[in-house]
This record gives structure tokens, sequence and C-alpha cells, in this order.
């Protein structure tokens, strides 16, 4: 559950710094959003996702739903809000593959989830991002009455204590971790995050790789050495891939490998979620990762 978008994606040697015209070299149309994304990418990885979502009546929501319904994805729990516009994202890509974006959320659509749907029979597994709180703590506890697992996407510097104490699993990118708990540096920062909640805590950190605390003690999985050409996106198919991996029984440490495998694959492709690999792909990275260092 979270954020759905629609993303208008441009290649440009340098980020702009002023207020020029600009010509982009490349230019892609595609859907964006923490939680869709992520979805798209379970369904490219082989698994089934259902996707809760907040969009307006209109024609960019239409378009949002239909090439999310193209992915695979089922699209029927999202709810569309009367006289109200969907999320747009103008996002521009450098030579380093790193991102400037700027999106819209419409303040008219309601932050109160009384509608929010019931979570269908057979889930494996509850992923939502940060984006909207309330939403978030009423699903996760109807999941955790239901004993299925709970795994948050903190990359926000919105992300309250309630919220932390509902997940089962925390995964935070630096930034986030340093705005939720005010503290800098590792393992500090997952160790406060832990007095505050008791999930599993991670925290991704780009090329450094990822880090969580297991039985009190810091780990690390080493980011895998990639051409970077895109990162958007990168982290919500880390997310996806890490939630289909908890649902089907993968240990925390052979999760958080697929996982990466997943976003390593993804930022050697331009055009956001459109470059979420495949099932097959990432077991070869994992296979033979040194083919692709």
């Amino acid at each position: 559950m979270g954020c759905a978008t629609m993303d208008h994606i441009f290649s440009v040697g340098e980020l702009p710094r002023a207020p020029l015209k600009f010509r982009a070299r490349e230019f892609k149309a595609v859907g964006g959003g923490n939680a869709a994304t992520a979805a798209v990418a379970i369904v490219r990885l082989g698994g089934s996702a259902h996707l809760i979502a907040r969009l307006g009546d209109d024609l960019i929501g239409d378009a949002i739903v239909r090439e999310l319904s193209g992915f695979g994805v089922d699209a029927s729990l999202v709810h569309r809000f009367t006289a109200c516009s969907s999320s747009i994202a103008s996002i521009l890509i450098d030579d380093r593959g790193e991102r400037q974006i700027v999106s819209f959320f419409d303040p008219k659509i309601s932050h109160v989830p009384d509608w929010l749907p019931q979570i269908p029979e057979g889930i494996g597994a509850v992923l939502a991002d940060a984006q909207w709180p309330a939403g978030v703590i009423e699903l996760f506890r109807r999941a955790n009455a239901r004993g299925i697992p709970t795994i948050l996407d903190a990359d926000t510097p919105h992300c309250p204590p309630e919220l932390i104490r509902t997940c089962g699993v925390i995964a935070f990118s630096k930034p986030g971790l340093e705005a939720a708990t005010g503290v800098k540096g590792l393992p500090e920062g997952l160790e406060a995050a832990a007095r505050i909640g008791s999930g599993a805590m991670l925290v991704t950190d780009g090329a450094a790789g990822v880090f969580w605390l297991e039985g009190g003690l810091l780990r690390h999985h080493p980011a895998h050495r990639v051409n970077v050409v895109d990162t958007l996106g990168a982290g919500d198919v880390f997310h996806g891939a890490l939630a289909l991996a908890l649902a089907e029984g993968r240990p925390m440490d052979a999760a958080i490998a697929f996982a990466s495998a997943a976003a390593a694959i993804k930022v050697t492709r331009f055009g956001g979620r459109a470059g979420a690999p495949t099932r097959d792909e990432v077991e070869q990275l994992l296979i033979e990762p040194r083919a692709h260092d």
C-alpha cells in the first residue's frame, strides 16, 4: 500500500542548476511511486501483488491503473477520490544515474483510512511505504492480527514512532533512519530505532550496501558493483523483492541478498520501474556475481 504516480523521466548530462532551457537526450513516461513500483517488481519476480493506493478521478489516474494492470498488478483495491488529481512527477536522471524529482500529491485527497479494504485471503506479506502513516498503521494492525508479516519502506522523513512500533520489518534509507531517530552513524542509528520498535531494523545505503541488526550485532551485505545508469526506483525494487522473499519464507540474510541483487540489476537500466528484473536474472546474479562486477 502507498504511493502510485505517473513519472515523466528525462535523461540529461547534468542536473540543472540555473533557470535556463535544457534539452533531454532520452525520455520515458512510466508509472512510479514507492508502493506501485514495488508491486510491479514483485510481479516481475514471479509473485502476485495487490495494490492499495489513493488516486484522483482524472485521466492521469486512469493511465496509472491501466499501466499497473498491464504489468499484472491487481489494482482493484485502488481508491479514486472525486474532484481530486492523481500524483505526477517530473524526474531528471544525470550521467551518474542520480536523480532530481519534482512531484505533486493533491492535498485534497483524504488522509482518513475509513475506506480501507480488507486484506485479501492468501496474502503472504503486507508491504507499505510511509507516505500515509494513518493508513499504514491501520493496515498493519489488521495484518498483525492475522499473523501476516509486515514490511515498511521507511524512505521518508515522516516516520512517526507509532508507525515504527506496528512493523515487523522496517527498511530505512540512511536519511530516513537519521530523520526517524535523530542519530547519525551505524550501528547507533539502528540501535536507536530498535529502542522505538521491536521489529527487525535494516538500512539501505546505496553503494555501501545493506546493514541490519541481528541478535544485537550489526550485519552487512555489500552492494554489487555495477554500471549505474538510473537509480530511480531501485529502493522500491529492493523493498518489493524483500517483501516477496520474506513471504516465500526466506531468512533475513537470504531475503536481503535477493533484494540487493534485484536492485543492482535495476540501476543498470534507464526508465524507472521499467527496468525491474525477472527472477531468472536475479538468481543468475546471485550465482555468478563476478560476471556483473
